[in-house]
């Protein structure tokens, strides 16, 4: 939801910022290696109970994300590659964090940490969901928590020290997104298989016209006719 309203807006702001870091010989690709070695830092510093550090290290981890995209722009070299690297560490950045998350909370219960990893599934399904849909040329966009959602819920958990409550909600939010993206695919596909199922099956044996109407016979006017012999002598 916030991807969608926001985060072009977010980039439009950050956009000088993003020219002058490629005027500086700042790649997007060293960006993207720059947020995954801050959200190494900052998984270790949430494990380790520093809450407040890793709320700025979330909020840290988030701009290298919102300014690659720009560098990129501005360098000319935007392409698929970029993209694919810049997911897959989205995805290992994701699971630092909240990987953070669960240690720091096995200290208050050992079954907390499996809340973290159902919230870390469910995020993973979503991502999945959309990245299948897209591949078959579907739609799967949108949804109450996204990647956005889902790091400002964890800021307000680390801020306030409030992280099971967070967890729970993400939880049920995110779960409500992965229906939603199912559902929505699901009538695309169905809408594509009703638009290519043919309107008639073909004829048995492969032919597609139709067969003659019942009880009519096949007309042979044109078939060549056989001259008669008469069987009386003398006669033709």
């Amino acid at each position: 939801m916030l991807d969608g309203r926001w985060r072009a807006k977010a980039e439009r702001a950050l956009d000088p910022v993003g020219k002058t870091l490629y005027r500086a010989g700042i790649s997007a690709d060293v960006l993207t290696v720059v947020g995954l070695l801050i959200a190494v830092a900052t998984a270790i510093a949430i494990a380790s109970g520093h809450l407040l550090l890793g709320f700025v290290g979330v909020i840290l981890t988030g701009l290298p994300d919102l300014l690659d995209g720009s560098v990129a722009r501005y360098s000319g070299k935007a392409g698929p590659r970029g993209a694919f690297f810049d997911s897959v560490s989205d995805r290992v950045a994701d699971a630092l964090l909240f990987g953070g998350v669960a240690w720091y909370l096995a200290d208050e219960s050992e079954y907390l940490p499996v809340l973290v990893l159902a919230v870390l599934a469910l995020s993973m399904l979503i991502t999945y969901e959309r990245a299948r849909a897209e591949s078959l040329g579907f739609s799967a966009r949108g949804g109450l928590m996204e990647r956005a959602e889902r790091m400002v819920f964890l800021s307000i958990g680390l801020l306030f020290d409030i992280l099971v409550p967070m967890m729970w909600i993400m939880l049920a939010l995110t779960a409500v997104t992965a229906v939603h993206r199912f559902v929505m695919v699901w009538r695309q596909a169905t809408i594509a298989a009703a638009v290519a199922e043919p309107d008639a099956p073909p004829a048995p044996g492969g032919s597609s016209l139709p067969p003659a109407p019942e009880g009519r016979a096949t007309d042979d006017r044109r078939r060549p006719r056989s001259r008669r012999i008469s069987r009386v002598p003398g006669r033709r």
